[in-house]
């Protein structure tokens, strides 16, 4: 039975089909007639008694259904009219008989006002409100999302409710949006019947006068009164129903059911209704005019508004007084509890913490984001840090996403620490096309630079991707390119991102594996700052740390007789040479430009020693030179599509680093002694003095 219950809903609508096909008798036929005026009937009554319309969130399903069930019973009708010469069951020849009168055309004109009054004012109304209301919905979207952020950040709500709030947004939008194409079932229901009378009426005329060898007039009495009747029988519940759409996207700013809201609001104008009673009143005096029912229904309203208008002055007066002390109570409580809040130093702190990584999105990308929308961001960041932290040992902090009003529609924003370090656009139903280095054909799009590594591309509709792809070019949806861009700006970054606190859990883990090894580093040999500054420059070099046994092992052998942090740094990376070849390897062989010998011979002659340990004091005339030439040698990378590499010595290395990462933070250099001895090393290049 329970089984049955679930599935009501899917057993009816395939009854509903069946109407379509199957014929019925009279007897069946009342009953779904009077069925069908029923459940119009309730859903109006539901209609008019909800407070909001998210409370009949299945009105746009059940629309669909029941406008199904009147044209199946329509078909049922007809068939039933142009088949038993007329005859289609007692509720229609009721409603036929009832509304006719013995009159045709009085019936038929009836009928016709009702079918245009459904058409023309209840449904083409409902359609237009349902129309803007799904595009104010919308547009009012990112409005509505900075609000609840604004409350999650000041802390009226919680990360519950807020998620609450959010998928309600979500589910009007959607409802609204839904409307509006429900109404169009609406419209082409009404303009359905007239076509279904027409055909019934002219199928009968014809049946009746060349099968059956009736007259015209026979005809017109037997074929008008079952078609009027079946029309009707069809208009009424869809005129209630159309009643019921327009209720419900009307509904937008009701506080509580209809009936509530018109008796409140219609009782607190007194004023009007006194004015009307007078206006009533006057026309007494016209001529011709029905005197008593105009006196009676002016009496009514004056002295119904007289007496509302008392009563809202004696209710005024009290509650003017405990309104004022009430005021100046609240006011008092609102000037204690600001006061109070600042003795609280932490509600102060609270307004001064940034997050660590920040992604804010103009309007048209919350699509992508947002998971009520079907965007997949947060699910590919979720897999990105699981990534992260399996190749590299870092684990990334949660990244904050939220919507921004200060940005472009298609624009976002990368934020560390607070700060803005990188932008992107994004054309969400377009997808990017990287050009290949050989081209041989280009595809028309909008031109533009791919954001994560500046690549040359264009922004192509969805049906030249396939063109595109075969032309060479790299095809991207819009979300991987935000991703990738993300992705790369937080690797570029990760040194920033470990604090000491992330220090600490990393040292935490590792007592669970080696704790005598933990012990005797930590505090005896080196402190938690120089530990995470040894860390920060592994990770500011794109050094995995995941192997922190190995690290660890090494500052234990280096700290004895080494208290350099840089050259420590250096000896960690000599012991961890086959996760830098792993990394920095291709097929095999590695790709890089060299140091002249004279050149390494300057630069280890310009060393100098300072308060900070040793640092490079190279003349201005080679270090120009020296950059020059790498300008020149980093092309050759980029055209191999390959990341830049720089083999040196080992004790230059870090100094060579230091002065090239501020005109290419991309370039990486290596020494030989971290790679290992199965490498093939080809130079590509080389720097001279």
């Amino acid at each position: 039975m329970k089984r049955i219950l679930n599935n009501a809903v899917s057993l009816i609508v395939v009854m509903i089909v069946l109407l379509l096909i199957i014929p019925l008798n009279t007897f069946f036929l009342d009953v779904m007639i009077i069925l069908n005026i029923a459940v119009s009937m309730v859903i109006l009554l539901v209609s008019m008694n909800i407070k909001e319309p998210l409370e009949f969130s299945i009105f746009p399903s059940l629309l669909l259904i029941t406008t199904l069930f009147r044209i199946g019973i329509n078909v049922s009708s007809t068939r039933s009219i142009l088949g038993n010469s007329g005859t289609a069951g007692a509720v229609i020849r009721a409603m036929g008989d009832f509304v006719l009168q013995g009159n045709v055309v009085v019936g038929v004109v009836i009928f016709l006002i009702i079918v245009l009054v459904q058409f023309l004012v209840i449904t083409k109304g409902a359609e237009r409100v349902a129309e803007v209301a799904a595009r104010f919905t919308l547009d009012a979207m990112p409005g509505k999302q900075m609000a609840i952020d604004a409350d999650l950040g000041s802390g009226l709500i919680n990360e519950q409710e807020a998620k609450e709030r959010r998928h309600k947004i979500q589910k009007e939008a959607d409802f609204y949006g839904s409307m509006d194409g429900a109404t169009k079932i609406v419209k082409g229901d009404a303009t359905m019947s007239l076509i279904i009378t027409a055909v019934n009426f002219i199928g009968g005329c014809i049946i009746g006068m060349v099968q059956g060898g009736m007259d015209f007039t026979e005809v017109l009495s037997v074929y008008a009164i079952a078609t009027v009747g079946d029309g009707l029988v069809s208009q009424i519940p869809a005129l209630l129903i159309s009643t019921a759409t327009g209720m419900i996207v009307t509904r937008a700013v009701a506080e509580d059911s209809l009936n509530v809201d018109v008796t409140k609001q219609f009782l607190a104008q007194p004023r009007a209704m006194m004015i009307a009673g007078g206006v009533l009143a006057i026309l007494l005096f016209v001529p011709g005019m029905p005197k008593f029912q105009l006196a009676v229904v002016s009496g009514v309203l004056l002295i119904g508004g007289w007496q509302l208008s008392r009563r809202m002055e004696e209710m005024s007066i009290p509650a003017q007084a405990q309104g004022g002390a009430a005021g100046i109570s609240e006011a008092e409580q609102m000037q204690a509890a600001e006061e109070e809040s600042f003795k609280d130093i932490n509600s102060v702190y609270s307004l001064i913490s940034v997050e660590p990584i920040e992604m804010e999105f103009g309007y048209s990308l919350i699509p992508l984001v947002d998971e009520a929308s079907g965007g997949k961001m947060i699910d590919r960041i979720v897999i990105f840090r699981r990534q992260y932290a399996q190749e590299m040992g870092l684990v990334i902090p949660s990244i904050r996403l939220r919507d921004s009003s200060s940005l472009n529609t298609n624009q976002y924003v990368i934020k560390i620490k607070g700060e803005e370090v990188a932008k992107g656009e994004i054309l969400v139903d377009y997808y990017l096309a990287l050009e290949p280095p050989n081209l041989e054909k280009e595809i028309d799009g909008i031109d533009t630079i791919e954001p994560a590594y500046g690549i040359p591309s264009k922004w192509i509709t969805v049906d030249k991707k396939e063109m595109a792809e075969i032309y060479g070019y790299t095809v991207i949806d819009p979300l991987s390119v935000m991703l990738t861009h993300l992705s790369e700006t937080v690797k570029k970054h990760a040194h920033e991102l470990l604090n000491r606190q992330e220090v600490v859990r990393l040292i935490d883990n590792m007592k669970q594996q080696s704790p005598e090894l933990v012990d005797e580093l930590i505090p005896a040999l080196i402190s938690y700052g120089n530990f995470q500054k040894i860390l920060t420059n592994l990770l500011k070099e794109g050094i995995p740390i995941k192997d922190m046994e190995t690290i660890m092992e090494t500052i234990v052998d280096s700290a004895m007789t080494v208290k350099d942090l840089d050259t420590i740094t250096e000896n960690i990376r000599v012991a961890l040479k086959r996760t830098i070849t792993r990394k920095f390897c291709e097929g095999g062989s590695m790709k890089v430009v060299t140091l002249d010998a004279e050149l390494e011979k300057n630069i280890v002659t310009s060393l100098t020693a300072g308060e900070r340990g040793m640092y490079l004091a190279l003349s201005p005339d080679v270090m120009q030179n020296v950059i020059t030439q790498l300008a020149d040698e980093v092309k050759k990378f980029h055209e191999l599509a390959q990341t830049p590499l720089i083999l040196t010595s080992q004790v230059v290395r870090v100094h060579f680093y230091r002065l090239v990462e501020q005109f290419y933070p991309d370039v990486h250099v290596l020494s030989f002694n971290e790679i290992s001895n199965n490498i093939q090393i080809q130079a590509i290049g080389n720097i001279t003095l």
